[in-house]
């Protein structure tokens, strides 16, 4: 126990010389410190220079960050930043670029033989802790990083009170990227003008409703939700559930205008034939190469249903860096120290701008060029309308997927109730009796009419 002890404080006093947060008291405990630079120590008398002995060594360090070009080569520049900062410190560190939607998957099947440090989604949280695949940082590291962070992506990271990984963005959004030459800023607010606009112009409309994640923009318009609940050990034990409802019969039939309109294409990764493409920061690239000087970004536009309008709404969300369990108390002492190094300030704004990461830390997002950008401004106005993702069953997104193709091939009212009904069965069977709640709508009999509202 003092080992550990011992360990801890040095952690303490580490973020404590970065940031300035709680330091660690004599007994293990913890007090909240003041401001500190790089010379102060914490209520053991230690600073810097101590910590640095205390870690002296090599540490041969696995990793795993984004398959995306150059994201390898900056990460060990960043690593390279932290040895110069902690000299003695020295990682020996094999970095791999690996999808971040494949990241859970992977190491869920096999833990033990899993990176020492990954990135990944935050829709994976839930997997990766029910695999006791993250090292929850100890609570004056997770303390700093729920105060450097917007409240969002301490909410992705976390699972009841325990954040257990490090917020690296705060992007992982969508919003609206359109040909100006051919929609207008007026034009944009509507989708009912958009389509004409693109049908006109015989140009494609791409809008992925075919991925769960974008299918659900037309739902959180009319005021629907999905919301799941995990016990303490990230089983999911719950779900609150309206999809099957009046609103959502709106949301079906909103989606159905679009999905059965000439200009519509569910591929929204390509921009051939575009003049508008619903997406992220992931494409602001291929976006400013496509339109060119007719580049124009905004929030996701409005649709009608019996002359009531919906603003599009939109899944929020974010990246974050895990750290898996160590044997060796040292080495995870340090870890914990790297992985808020990457996830800093300093590392996240590197990231912003070589790659147009949006940061999550908020004093890089108070930042001028950050501020200044299109695209994040574009999806800061799109996130007023945004629901923070929270933590989802992996089956969900097969399960809702399908609702878009099944609003593109339907052919009356009762097409669309029905793919309600089985929506909410198929939701339900997760759960069976005495094992957790089932969703709250009901189903609908055929030629059944929705309640008033």
């Amino acid at each position: 126990m003092m080992k550990m002890s011992k360990i801890l404080c040095l952690i303490m006093a580490a973020v404590t010389a970065l940031a300035g947060f709680a330091a660690c008291t004599p007994s293990g405990g913890s007090e909240n410190g003041t401001q500190g630079g790089e010379q102060n120590g914490d209520s053991d008398g230690l600073d810097v220079q101590e910590i640095i002995e205390a870690y002296k060594g090599t540490y041969n360090v696995t990793m795993w960050v984004s398959e995306l070009d150059g994201i390898v080569a900056l990460t060990q520049q960043q690593i390279d930043a932290f040895e110069a900062k902690y000299p003695g410190i020295v990682i020996n560190a094999a970095i791999e670029g690996v999808t971040e939607a494949d990241t859970a998957s992977k190491i869920v099947a096999d833990v033990a033989t899993a990176p020492d440090i990954y990135c990944f989604a935050q829709d994976q949280l839930a997997r990766l802790v029910q695999a006791a695949a993250l090292a929850a940082p100890p609570e004056v590291v997770a303390n700093g990083v729920r105060a450097a962070n917007d409240a969002g992506s301490v909410k992705a990271a976390s699972v009841g009170d325990t954040l257990y990984a490090y917020p690296m963005t705060g992007d992982n959004g969508y919003y609206m990227y359109y040909d100006t030459s051919i929609i207008s800023e007026e034009d944009a607010e509507s989708l009912e003008r958009i389509i004409a606009a693109c049908e006109a112009n015989n140009v494609k409309l791409r809008f992925a409703l075919e991925n769960a994640w974008y299918t659900a923009s037309f739902f959180f318009a009319t005021g629907c939700h999905s919301d799941w609940t995990m016990d303490a050990r990230g089983n999911f034990v719950g779900v609150d559930d309206d999809f099957n409802s009046e609103q959502g019969l709106i949301a079906m039939k909103g989606m159905r205008k679009l999905a059965q309109s000439s200009c519509y294409d569910s591929n929204a990764e390509i921009f051939t034939d575009a003049g508008v493409v619903i997406t992220g920061i992931w494409n602001a690239n291929a976006a400013a190469k496509h339109f060119g000087e007719n580049l124009g970004a905004t929030d996701l536009p409005s649709f009608e249903v019996d002359g009531k309008s919906y603003h599009l709404g939109s899944f929020t969300g974010n990246k974050l860096m895990g750290v898996k369990p160590q044997r060796d108390e040292k080495k995870a002492a340090v870890m914990a120290l790297l992985a808020q190094y990457l996830t800093g300030k300093e590392c996240q704004m590197q990231r912003y701008e070589k790659f147009q990461w949006g940061p999550s830390n908020v004093s890089a997002q108070a930042s001028e060029s950050v501020q200044s950008n299109a695209s994040l401004a574009a999806l800061a106005k799109q996130n007023a309308y945004g629901k923070p993702q929270g933590q989802i069953h992996g089956s969900w997104w097969d399960i809702a997927k399908v609702l878009g193709a099944q609003a593109k091939a339907a052919d009356s009212d009762a097409d669309l109730r029905a793919a309600l009904n089985t929506y909410q069965a198929t939701i339900d069977a997760l759960f069976s009796e005495g094992r957790g709640q089932k969703s709250v709508g009901r189903v609908f009999e055929s030629g059944d009419d929705f309640p008033a509202a």
